[in-house]
């Protein structure tokens, strides 16, 4: 995946608690409406509300923006020996 000097700074935008805009997503472990893990330049974000709704999913410019009710923001440290081999979102999209 891209290094983090390429994908930019990383940044997360939540406007009314309605739509939250992350930048430099590596990958997206799972989501349904009520939770959306991504593996982040600054490590796994966890978010949480309901009725979520993917709008906008780029792989190039790593880039997810969801829609719905945003509850919670959280960040998880991953562990440097973490070898996620394709396991999450889009390494099951593109097997």
């Amino acid at each position: 995946m891209e290094n983090n000097e390429s994908m930019g700074r990383h940044t997360v935008t939540i406007e009314d608690r309605k739509r939250i805009k992350i930048n430099c997503v590596e990958d997206v472990e799972s989501f349904n409406e009520e939770k959306v893990v991504v593996y982040t330049s600054m490590g796994v974000m966890i978010v949480s509300g309901f009725d979520f709704k993917v709008n906008r999913l780029s792989v190039e410019d790593g880039q997810l923006i969801i829609d719905g009710e945003v509850d919670k923001v959280e960040y998880m440290e991953v562990a440097d020996n973490d070898d996620r081999g394709g396991s999450g979102f889009f390494g099951k999209l593109f097997r």
